[in-house]
């Protein structure tokens, strides 16, 4: 797979889709704001992998390239990446900022759950 490339389990969101997925989304969504330059983007990817298997079922994982998508990351204050956004209800509820391993992004959800 490439490094812009995304899974089904983390598929990707654009400017367009954005706001109606996370609206429309009964559960918990975990969005990751990256760019495909980022090396610890791209370190957190199979990361984020794990937790969408782990989570299947309860939380959608999508990532939101924020160079296609400048006005998202601006808006919701992203400014470093890797952002990891959790949104529950269409609104965001906490953030994780930087690489993270698997074990503190298991807590960051399950405490959102």
């Amino acid at each position: 797979m490439s490094e812009t490339a995304t899974s089904t389990r983390t598929a990707a969101l654009d400017s367009e889709s954005f706001a109606a997925f996370i609206a429309t989304e009964p559960g918990p969504v975990v969005v990751d704001f990256w760019a495909p330059w980022c090396g610890p983007c791209r370190a957190l990817a199979p990361r984020l992998e794990q937790l969408a298997r782990q989570f299947e079922g309860q939380v959608q994982v999508r990532k939101l390239n924020v160079d296609d998508a400048p006005e998202l990351a601006t808006a919701h204050g992203v400014r470093g990446i890797p952002t990891l956004i959790l949104f529950k209800g269409g609104q965001a509820h906490s953030r994780l900022v930087g690489l993270h391993d698997e074990t503190q992004l298991s807590s960051w959800v399950r405490a959102a759950l």
